[in-house]
C-alpha cells in the first residue's frame, strides 16, 4: 500500500508512519492547520507587548501616576492584561507582567512594578 504526502501528493518513501514527503511539506501542512489559532495568538501577544512598553516607558521609577488619556494616546488597550491583583484594601490593580496599574479618582492611574 503506498501512501500520498497529504501536503503535496507525492509518494511517500520510508517508514509506514511517515505521512509527508520532507520537512517542508510537513511544516506547511501544519502551518495551515495552526494559521487561525496563531494569528489569534499573535496579536494578543503584540497587544500585550505594547501595553507592556507603554508602561514601562511611563513608569520609569517604579511607582509614577498618569492619565488616562495619556495612556490611551499610546495607543494602550485597557482589554488586555496578564493578571489581576485585589488588595487587602479593597484595591484592584491589572498587571503585564510587572508592570501594573489601578485605576485612581478624576481618570489617573497609579503605575507599579512589582518586585520579582
Amino acid at each position: 500500500m503506498t501512501k500520498n504526502c497529504l501536503e503535496c501528493g507525492e509518494k511517500i518513501i520510508g517508514r509506514e508512519d511517515k505521512k509527508f514527503c520532507s520537512d517542508g511539506c510537513r511544516n506547511a501542512y501544519n502551518n495551515k492547520m495552526n494559521k487561525d489559532s496563531n494569528n489569534l495568538m499573535r496579536n494578543i501577544n503584540n497587544k500585550l507587548r505594547k501595553n507592556y512598553r507603554i508602561l514601562c516607558e511611563l513608569n520609569g521609577e517604579g511607582k509614577s501616576k498618569t492619565t488616562k488619556s495619556k495612556l490611551l494616546s499610546k495607543g494602550f488597550d485597557f482589554e488586555f492584561f496578564t493578571s489581576i491583583l485585589h488588595t487587602k484594601t479593597g484595591n484592584t490593580y491589572y498587571f503585564l507582567y510587572d508592570q501594573g496599574y489601578m485605576a485612581l479618582e478624576n481618570d489617573y492611574f497609579m503605575l507599579v512594578k512589582r518586585d520579582h
